[in-house]
């Protein structure tokens, strides 16, 4: 019996190691269309993303949906720099891909944010942070006009009562008002800041991954038939892949 019981603990313990490890990709949880969960479940264009790359590793995918809020003391750079080197996940996604978040840590540690299972705030560790690298850019950021359905774009806004306004924060709104007879105009504006996946800066893995699935994506149309699928106003990533943020006078330029 005792030889038997060996065994069968052998047995589990080689098919327990066979198993993969899954991807962990930590999400907003509330950034629709982007990532947000419904009925507990997460959804959005940055879940086909990395289930996309989960299936080209041949791994199953876990989120972790996080909730950031910003605190003087703490940037969204700092919190995802936290998740990584925390090894809470492997890759995050939906980051402004700016050049200031790259290379070396601009603080020496940070909290994370919240996500299922962490401590109350008070009592969570600081994480010495780690650098983060880029993956590439799977949608750009973008300005656009939103009207009444049924008018005209530019030449009537100012009788409409347009405003212009980030069109992921319309995209949001409009999922959750789905009556809403508010339209976005043909008119776009790129900002020239690109949203994408990133990984701490010694991954050699999870990255090459994302990015084979974005490039691939994105040269197949399968990206904006996902963008579109999941509400997403479509806006192509910009070259190059990180940039910094435009200043107020470029944004205002056209």
């Amino acid at each position: 019996m005792q030889r038997l019981a060996a065994l069968s603990a052998t047995l589990l313990c080689s098919a327990a190691l066979a198993q993969p490890q899954p991807l962990t990709v930590c999400v907003a949880a509330d950034n629709p269309p982007l990532s947000h969960m419904v009925n507990g479940q997460p959804k959005g264009l940055d879940l086909r993303i990395a289930q996309a790359a989960a299936d080209s590793l041949g791994r199953p995918l876990k989120v972790v949906p996080f909730e950031s809020e910003y605190e003087k003391e703490s940037t969204l750079a700092h919190e995802i720099a936290a998740l990584l080197s925390a090894g809470l996940c492997d890759a995050a996604s939906g980051f402004p891909l700016l050049t200031g978040d790259f290379g070396p840590p601009t603080r020496a540690s940070a909290r994370t944010p919240d996500y299922p299972g962490a401590k109350r705030k008070r009592d969570r560790p600081y994480v010495t942070l780690q650098a983060m690298a880029p993956g590439r850019g799977y949608v750009s950021v973008a300005l656009g006009v939103v009207l009444p359905a049924g008018g005209a774009p530019l030449d009537k806004l100012t009788d409409l009562g347009a405003v212009m306004l980030p069109l992921a924060l319309f995209d949001g709104w409009r999922l959750q008002h789905p009556g809403a007879t508010l339209v976005a105009a043909g008119w776009r504006r790129p900002i020239g800041v690109n949203l994408g996946f990133v990984t701490l800066q010694t991954d050699t893995a999870v990255r090459p991954a994302i990015d084979a699935v974005v490039t691939r994506a994105l040269a197949d149309g399968s990206l904006q038939r996902w963008a579109v699928e999941e509400g997403v106003t479509w806006s192509p990533p910009v070259q190059p892949d990180v940039g910094r943020a435009p200043s107020m006078l470029e944004l205002v330029a056209e």
